[in-house]
């Protein structure tokens, strides 16, 4: 009888212990946007260093066509779309589209230039010199980019990409209207991505704008009525109008992934002058440099986001603020990211500081006392409430900046839910009030009052 009773408790507290066990590990599939990207040995993918938001005196830029295009080839890009507003991307070496709405640029005595057929040709493939030599490597050209709302006064931009010739020429745009510019890239066969979301919401005046629930809402609802929107700026040029976009970021994601919208960050210079060059791009992982395989990665979030600079927070950091641009500093970059069932292993360099996010949080960290090499495993196991996380991104931090991986999302098998628009009295009130408060006397106003105010 003794022994029975043993036996029973035995069971019972195998029985009692197991949920237990399936709680902490949990019924979960890690999926990462780089489980494809061979890292080193034979056919090891290269890391493409490249911009797909620019701009140049086809539009508001100070610099020349032909100028932007060889500096952006001077250092070291690999790829690159010129997104003129309101201008579709031609090839460089054809005359751009001239809107009426640059016409001061000519009275400023500023001019437009294509580059020649043999820069053309240099640049692509590599010929064309630098400091005296054959850079070695061409930078491929991505036409059919256009950032949409051209004369908006409210920065509600989005990058179309991929658009055919013309679509989106001239497009104006409305006042705080960014599901405009996302419907034309969309109905034009295009993708999209929306731009600086926080210079549109000033969120230069404190971190609660971005995570403010209704500003959340209104790019989340965004990124999922349209799949042809297929993320958002997290680093734009210097980051000095849009420090808190990154938190953004994550808050968005955490509204968009129970409905099985994955939103990928992008990172870009947004090119107006020289000295914006080197502060915000990105890096992509292919098997080679071609305009197809550049889509791809876009599609697939294959990429990590570089900024050079960027102000310090106390919610995720930095600690303080930072300024590398032109520095000798090399970015930090990812050698390795890889999944292993709960476990993710990162291997980079010129790394100071490694940390992971989860649903906006820090959940893990690693440090050494100056830049070089650092390997880590996460494994989600071993952190509580790990079963609950939608999603986990590693930060890189060092001497040349910082480098964000894309979310790693947590599948546990779970139908998504179906997103239906807001169709409600009032929503549609709602949406009335801010058309009416975007025409742009309002508009003006507004602005008129901020300056008064100085904000």
């Amino acid at each position: 009888m003794k022994k029975l009773i043993a036996v029973l408790l035995s069971a019972l507290l195998l029985a009692s212990a197991f949920p237990v066990a399936v709680f902490a590990g949990g019924d979960y599939r890690i999926v990462s946007p780089y489980e494809e990207v061979v890292w080193e040995g034979d056919g090891a993918w290269g890391a493409y260093k490249g911009n797909l938001h620019t701009h140049s005196t086809v539009s508001d830029a100070d610099m020349d066509l032909n100028e932007m295009i060889l500096e952006h080839y001077k250092q070291g890009f690999d790829f690159l779309a010129m997104t003129d507003h309101g201008v579709t991307g031609k090839a460089w070496n054809e005359e751009p589209t001239h809107l009426p709405l640059y016409l001061y640029q000519y009275l400023l005595g500023r001019k437009t230039t294509k580059l020649t057929d043999d820069e053309f040709q240099g640049v692509t493939t590599g010929t064309y010199p630098v400091d005296g030599q054959p850079r070695g490597s061409g930078m491929t050209m991505v036409i059919g980019g256009n950032e949409l709302n051209a004369l908006t006064l409210t920065k509600c931009h989005v990058n179309g990409m991929f658009l055919p010739p013309h679509a989106g020429d001239n497009y104006l745009g409305f006042e705080n209207d960014h599901e405009g510019a996302v419907r034309l890239a969309d109905e034009a066969g295009g993708i999209s991505f929306i731009n600086h979301p926080g210079d549109w919401l000033h969120s230069g005046r404190g971190v609660e704008t971005v995570t403010d629930p209704e500003n959340v809402k209104y790019f989340s609802d965004i990124l999922l009525k349209y799949d042809s929107c297929i993320g958002m700026e997290v680093f734009n040029e210097r980051n000095h109008v849009t420090p808190y976009d990154r938190i953004l970021w994550d808050n968005v994601l955490m509204n968009c992934l129970p409905y099985g919208k994955r939103v990928i960050g992008f990172s870009n210079n947004d090119a107006h002058y020289y000295e914006h060059v080197d502060s915000s791009y990105s890096v992509f992982m292919m098997p080679e440099n071609t305009v197809e395989q550049i889509k791809a990665t876009m599609l697939s979030g294959a990429f990590f986001c570089v900024t050079r600079e960027l102000s310090g927070n106390d919610l995720i950091g930095p600690d303080a603020d930072f300024d590398v641009r032109y520095s000798d500093a090399p970015y930090p970059m990812y050698r390795e990211l890889s999944v292993n069932g709960h476990t993710v292993t990162v291997r980079a360099e010129n790394c100071r500081l490694l940390q992971w996010i989860a649903n906006g949080k820090v959940i893990a960290k690693s440090e050494r006392a100056s830049d070089g090499e650092i390997e880590f495993t996460l494994d989600l196991d071993a952190i509580e409430g790990a079963e609950n996380f939608l999603y986990i991104r590693c930060e890189l931090f060092g001497d040349g900046g910082c480098t964000l991986s894309q979310a790693l999302t947590i599948d546990n098998g779970s139908e998504p839910l179906t997103f239906e628009p807001d169709t409600s009295p009032k929503a549609a009130a709602k949406t009335v009030l801010h058309k009416v408060f975007s025409m742009r006397i309002f508009v003006l106003i507004q602005m008129l009052i901020d300056k008064i105010l100085n904000r």
